[in-house]
Order: structure tokens, then sequence, then C-alpha cells
């Protein structure tokens, strides 16, 4: 069974971005609305389909965004995220359908086979160019991660990673921050997903690789021999790296959908969610 999210406060998206308060004579209990686009409702929303919210993520789903690889079962925080959100607009559980879309795939332009994205998105202004994205629901810092004995292991500082061979995952914030913070000598090594740049440091291929903390902390306690968090970036982009649910460019649900991660953030909720699947994101090194 998965976690019921915390019970919501359906805020209006005009309490939320216009004014601060409830127009007169409205109903607290009603559906987020907003001033351009109306009711937020489920029968007002221009869905994929009717009184349907479809959800992509990527497959595979790592912890502790997703328990065993199963966005349907509520475990994990942004899987939480997903369901807190399908419930500040309105949908029921059996209201909610997933799908999976590659994460290079939900960043290009075009037509979307879903309602939103949720994948660990780091919100950029060059990806607004192609995509929306809602207000932000985690702030994140990037981590650099080896294996014991590696020539990476014990390196206290950027200076000490610049001789190295790092790599990252292609178009993430990971590989921006591996090529403009940690500047190796040589040219950064490019992988499709983080499960082949895993493999290239369990080979050896590569000393180490840039991944998000959560993430740094799953991958070496249950995924890497030996596995070991060499320390998270301390300039990690300018306001750290944000996390938003990824939309069609233009989406008449943007507004609709932030609304609701803006009151879900304002109730508290999804600091009680990240306190519950993210606590165990001990604190590391900070390398500078």
């Amino acid at each position: 069974m998965r976690r019921r999210p915390l019970p919501l406060l359906l805020l209006t998206v005009a309490a939320v971005v216009a004014t601060g308060c409830a127009p007169e004579g409205s109903d607290p209990g009603a559906a987020p609305t907003t001033a351009d686009a109306g009711s937020c409702a489920p029968a007002d929303l221009d869905t994929l389909e009717p009184d349907t919210l479809t959800i992509a993520t990527d497959q595979p789903a790592y912890e502790p965004w997703m328990v065993d690889d199963t966005p349907e079962n509520g475990q994990g925080f942004e899987s939480a995220v997903a369901y807190a959100v399908a419930e500040q607009l309105g949908y029921s559980e059996d209201q909610v359908t997933w799908t999976r879309v590659p994460f290079n795939a939900a960043i290009q332009p075009g037509e979307r086979p879903f309602d939103f994205d949720i994948n660990q998105f780091s919100i950029t202004e060059e990806r607004r160019q192609a995509v929306d994205f809602s207000s932000p629901y985690y702030t994140v810092s990037q981590a650099v991660i080896t294996t014991a004995g590696s020539a990476a292991d014990g390196a206290a500082s950027l200076a000490d990673l610049k001789p190295l061979r790092i790599g990252a995952q292609v178009a993430t914030t990971s590989l921006d921050v591996l090529t403009e913070t940690i500047a190796p000598d040589t040219d950064p090594v490019v992988f499709n997903s983080n499960d082949d740049a895993k493999l290239a440091l369990q080979n050896g291929q590569v000393d180490a690789i840039v991944v998000d903390l959560p993430t740094a902390f799953f991958i070496t306690a249950a995924e890497l021999d030996d596995g070991v968090i060499v320390g998270q970036i301390e300039d990690s982009g300018e306001g750290g790296d944000e996390f938003g649910l990824l939309l069609e460019k233009d989406s008449p649900l943007t507004e609709c959908v932030t609304a609701a991660v803006d009151a879900l953030r304002e109730d508290g909720t999804l600091g009680d969610l990240e306190q519950e699947w993210l606590s165990d994101v001990a604190d590391a090194p900070v390398l500078s």
C-alpha cells in the first residue's frame, strides 16, 4: 500500500500567485483556479485523457526517488510528490496513470505523451526554450562518487579532481557541473544514463562520476561494491539545482500544476515528504 498523502489544503492559484487572499465569497474547499485559465478541477483541465492525469518518469527509476522501480506504489520521494500533486488537483489514485519516457526524450521539443513528467529535471533557461516547468519541488546539490582505492578516492578539492577521468549522464545538470565547475583537464566522459556511468565506474573506465546527492548516497550504498562519496559540489549552480515538474511547452496545465506545487510547499507537505524519503541523505564533505 502506498503512503497516503497528508491532508492537503486546496488553495486558489490567485491566492498563491496574485493577491495572497481568496476572492470574496469564494469556497475555501473548491478546486484551485487561475485568473487566466479558470478552474483547475479535473473536469476543466485539458489533460491527455479526460478525467485522468498521465504522469511520466524514466525507466529504471532509482531510489530514493521511486522504490522498486514502481512509481504506481507511491513509495519514494518523487512518486509521493506526484500523487500529492494529483490529489491537490483533485485526482484520486485510480485517476492517475503512469507512463515511461526516457529523460533525454522528455526534454526535447514536441508533443508529449504525458501531462507532466517527474524525473529530477533541473530547471534551466535553456530547457525552458523547449518545455515548461512547474515551480521547484526540491533543491539539490551535485556530488562526485567513486569506488574505494580509485584515483578519485581521497580527493579533497576540485583541484584534486581535475587530472582525473570523470563522467556524467548526457543533458543533465550533473554534466554541466562536471564541465563548468570541476572542469577536468580531459574532456568529460558522457553517458546515456546513470546505469551506463555506474557500469563504467565499476569497470575502471572512469575514475569517478557526477550525480545528484540523494542518488549518490543510494548508488554508493546499494549498487556499487565499495562505493565512496568523494564529496558534494559547493557550486552546483546559481541558487542551487532546482527540480521542477516538466510539461509540454505552453501547456494549458502549467499554471494549475505550479499552483498545486506551491500549495504543497506552503502547507508543509513537500517538507514532510522530503523528511520521510530523503532524511537518510547524510551530510557529505564539500569540495571547493
